[in-house]
């Protein structure tokens, strides 16, 4: 299913659009290609943005990247020696 919309561009976005006319891509496909793009990031930030959050609530987790920073600390040069 198809459906036409109409939309009004700023110059930021005819700027963008003017780019993709140079790769002699139609106004259609251009706006399609981005509605995908953006589409994809977002999903991506969304999935990183849960991940984070579960992350931060996993108790295991927590406590191994405890004891690793503190190996780490461990391994960092002590400018006092």
């Amino acid at each position: 299913m198809t459906r036409s919309i109409h939309v009004r561009l700023d110059e930021p976005a005819l700027a963008a659009l003017d780019i993709m006319r140079a790769e002699s891509v139609t106004d259609s496909e251009a706006v399609r290609t981005a509605l995908r793009e953006a589409a994809a990031r977002r999903r991506t930030r969304s999935s990183i943005r849960e991940e984070v959050r579960a992350l931060a609530t996993d108790k295991l987790d927590r406590e191994e990247m405890r004891v690793i920073r503190g190996q780490m600390a461990g391994l960092a040069p002590n400018p006092d020696r």
